[in-house]
């Protein structure tokens, strides 16, 4: 029995209607569910070492000191987040349903060393700066002593200079 022409054509429809249908789904969904980075900007620099990170439509964070992403650290999240990061260049990435574009970011050393005077003298020092300091410790031009101090770190010390610089 011969099929007719009437029959294939509303096959045919059938299956372009579906096909339609199916892509604008398939554009909606995955269109709506595609990573989309907000901050931080491309090479981005900071001397702060808490960053945040802002996005839609993903639930992990790469972040890696290589852009081939080697040895990423892996950062499962719901929503944006504060990561503290160590000085130096970092390259991230998101991860939904896709991955987003890789961006770089460096966090720069800042060095900040802080007096408390707790009389005569006798000092607290502070590293207020975000790497670890090699301090040394002068009474008038004689050096007394020699410290490292890690972030945020204070210490009491006695004397009349003194002076700081990253440890290595």
């Amino acid at each position: 029995m011969p099929i007719e022409h009437k029959h294939i054509g509303k096959i045919d429809l059938v299956v372009v209607a579906g096909s339609i249908l199916a892509l604008i789904v398939l554009v909606l969904v995955i269109g709506w569910r595609t990573p989309q980075v907000i901050s931080p900007i491309d090479n981005f620099e900071t001397t702060e070492k808490g960053i945040l990170f802002s996005f839609e439509n993903a639930n992990l964070i790469l972040i890696d000191d290589n852009p081939e992403f080697s040895s990423p650290d892996e950062i499962y999240v719901e929503d944006n987040l504060v990561i503290n990061l160590k000085p130096g260049k970092h390259y991230w990435k998101i991860k939904g349903l896709t991955e987003s574009e890789i961006r770089e970011l460096t966090v720069l050393s800042e060095v900040d060393l802080k007096l408390k005077s707790l009389g005569g003298e006798s000092y607290g020092i502070v590293n207020a700066g975000n790497t670890r300091l090699n301090v040394d410790v002068y009474d008038n031009s004689k050096l007394t002593e020699k410290i490292t101090l890690g972030i945020d770190e204070e210490r009491e010390v006695s004397g009349t200079k003194f002076i700081g610089e990253e440890n290595e």
